[in-house]
């Protein structure tokens, strides 16, 4: 029996979401389309911007750091690691990492004789455009080809995704629904 195909032009989105992936998609996952392109997109888009980030001396993550001190000023560890939904272990170690390639600084709080503030140095302010360009190189990555209300209608998108799960975050986990 021949198998029916679709005419040129004319392949499923799903069939061609398939084709592309550059994770293969395990039967498992059948139930979880979104959930699992997610996971290939932010795969690939982590490992182009270590790639991007490599080149100017920084690990993923810590330009987001870098963004919230060059943005607030000095900051305690505690509140980078609520700012940035991390975990302080995490935090701990990326701050070490910044202070060692010397981009921040500790300093003793004033108001707080236990705290200590990190702040960026002169060395980081001048990363600041090299962050700024890793960004946009990044930014044109991801959405390349899509029109100006492509891109915002992505944007509206994974805006939604993200209310949701942070929706669903506050409330209390119960058992699967379907």
């Amino acid at each position: 029996m021949a198998e029916s195909r679709p005419e040129a032009g004319q392949e499923s989105e799903s069939a061609a979401a398939q084709r592309e992936a550059t994770v293969p998609v395990p039967g498992a996952a059948g139930g979880g389309p979104i959930s699992h392109a997610i996971f290939r997109l932010a795969r690939l888009h982590r490992m182009f911007a270590g790639q991007l980030l490599r080149r100017i001396g920084l690990h993923p993550g810590q330009e987001l750091v870098m963004m919230h001190l060059w943005e607030l000023g000095p900051q305690r560890q505690i509140d980078l690691v609520r700012l940035m939904d991390s975990d302080a272990a995490t935090m701990t170690r990326t701050v070490r990492r910044l202070e060692q390639a010397g981009f921040v600084r500790r300093r003793a709080s004033p108001t707080d004789k236990r705290a200590s503030l990190i702040e960026p140095t002169a060395a980081s302010h001048a990363l600041r455009r090299e962050v700024e360009k890793v960004w946009s190189r990044l930014e044109d990555l991801s959405t390349a080809g899509l029109s100006g209300d492509e891109r915002a209608d992505a944007l509206a998108t994974l805006e939604r995704l993200e209310h949701n799960l942070v929706q669903a975050a506050a409330r209390p986990v119960g058992p699967a629904q379907h």
